[in-house]
């Protein structure tokens, strides 16, 4: 039987694959764009197609499929801004292709697993794995288990209000603290006050000399560090690990974090980068593959 599982990454602007030991070392990747535009089943498709082209002609002994949202055997909820992908039975597509030991989840649960596992939230509990990204969601670790929530949807904090007076919410297809702090909100709120198109990973450069700039990144990251200290608060984690594209800016992100942690936390958590800072959530696929 064959010793080598495959993760699936599908991502909102690009597939990562896979393929691993059962120990979850990393032999073989490829990456691949999602073309949103195109719609869902197409993505699944090429993402497919190059799978097996990576396994160029090998059986996979099992498969981890990771998505954002919550995926569901007939449906993905909460799902990503790709035309179609709420409808998708993705454990059904990829287990036509490749057999039944097929095991879906949420990204960024499966990354909070992979650093469980093998990264830097080992030997803690209970742990916290915080995605900064074009989203903003956290994996909650209890027992060496990251917590499911009733429905699926523990941690998926972007949903979290800003405040009493806030009227946007999830029931009008809002994501207050994801819209306010995330990635896409930062640049939409950069390019407004900057008067010219500026991306989030560009807004953190600038913020080292531009006025302007560096007050839009510590308004981001004071609201963020609240909901990240009232998260601590509630959970008393031995330790967080942040992670996601954001990080990229570490050197700004995480002392904001860790001051306001210091400050307002009865027992403040260690607060530290995710060790899978690129393929955080590809690890997790092989993580979900190597528990099958």
């Amino acid at each position: 039987m064959s010793e080598l599982v495959l993760g699936i990454d599908f991502g909102g602007t690009k597939v990562a694959l896979g393929i691993a030991d059962r120990a979850g070392r990393l032999l073989e990747q490829t990456r691949l764009g999602t073309d949103p535009a195109g719609g869902a089943e197409q993505v699944v498709s090429r993402a497919l197609t190059a799978a097996r082209d990576l396994l160029a002609g090998r059986a996979p002994a099992a498969v981890g499929v990771v998505s954002p949202g919550i995926v569901l055997p007939e449906k993905i909820l909460l799902a990503p801004n790709v035309p179609g992908w709420g409808r998708l039975r993705l454990r059904e597509l990829v287990a036509a292709e490749f057999g039944p030991a097929v095991t879906v989840g949420t990204d960024v649960k499966a990354a909070g697993l992979a650093e469980t596992r093998w990264g830097a939230l080992a030997g803690a509990d209970p742990a916290v794995f915080l995605s900064l990204g074009t989203g903003i969601a956290a994996a909650i670790v209890v027992g060496g288990r990251v917590l499911a929530g009733a429905n699926g949807a523990a941690g998926e904090i972007g949903y979290n209000l800003r405040g009493a007076g806030d009227t946007a919410s999830f029931a009008e297809g809002a994501a207050p603290l994801e819209e306010a702090v995330g990635g896409r909100g930062l640049g939409m709120r950069a390019s407004e006050r900057l008067g010219r198109d500026v991306t989030a990973a560009e807004l953190f450069g600038l913020a080292r000399d531009d006025a302007v700039a560096k007050a839009v990144v510590s308004e981001a990251l004071d609201e963020l560090s609240v909901h990240v200290a009232n998260l601590a608060i509630t959970l008393d984690p031995r330790r967080i690990a942040v992670g996601g594209g954001l990080l990229g800016s570490a050197e700004i992100i995480l002392p904001a974090l860790r001051e306001r942690l210091a400050n307002a936390v009865p027992f403040p958590p260690e607060l530290v980068a995710a060790h899978f800072t690129q393929d955080g959530a590809l690890r997790g696929a092989i993580a979900l593959a190597g528990s099958a």
